[in-house]
């Protein structure tokens, strides 16, 4: 293991908690990560992280989850995947080679759709924070009660 992913690892060990409730905390910030509440999201996750009896760091350092390199692609399949259950046809946008993504989105189109755009990232967002923060703190849970914590 490289020197960073080994103190990362040590420091997930020696966070306060049973097992049990670290994973919480990493479920609660993953969960909160997903959703595009930009500078919200920590407080989101620390505080559902408070209402689960979860570990509030972990819920913060969850919400890394989205962050610049995943922001377009979270939140892209976020909207994706509400369009679909919510039978609604998902905004094409063009000309995404080039330029930089933030210059070529027809931002007035997007804007102009209002309320169909937010119900479909806020499903889309709902529906894969649940699975992701489900299951990534399934995985944190079985990884912590195997592993012993570093002296």
């Amino acid at each position: 293991m490289g020197p960073r992913l080994r103190r990362g690892v040590q420091w997930l060990l020696r966070q306060e908690g049973s097992p049990g409730q670290r994973s919480l905390g990493v479920a609660a910030g993953v969960f909160a990560g997903c959703f595009p509440f930009f500078g919200f999201q920590t407080l989101l996750g620390v505080a559902l992280a408070s209402l689960l009896r979860g570990n509030r760091i972990l819920a913060a350092a969850g919400t890394w989850i989205s962050n610049p390199f995943t922001y377009v692609p979270l939140y892209w399949f976020n909207y994706t995947i509400g369009s679909r259950l919510l039978g609604e046809e998902p905004v094409g946008i063009n000309g995404l080679h080039g330029g930089g993504v933030a210059s070529s989105v027809p931002w007035e189109d997007v804007w102009s759709l209002g309320w169909t755009v937010v119900r479909c990232v806020l499903l889309g967002s709902t529906l894969v924070g649940l699975a992701l923060g489900v299951s990534l703190g399934l995985l944190c849970w079985l990884w912590l009660r195997r592993t012993r914590p570093a002296p």
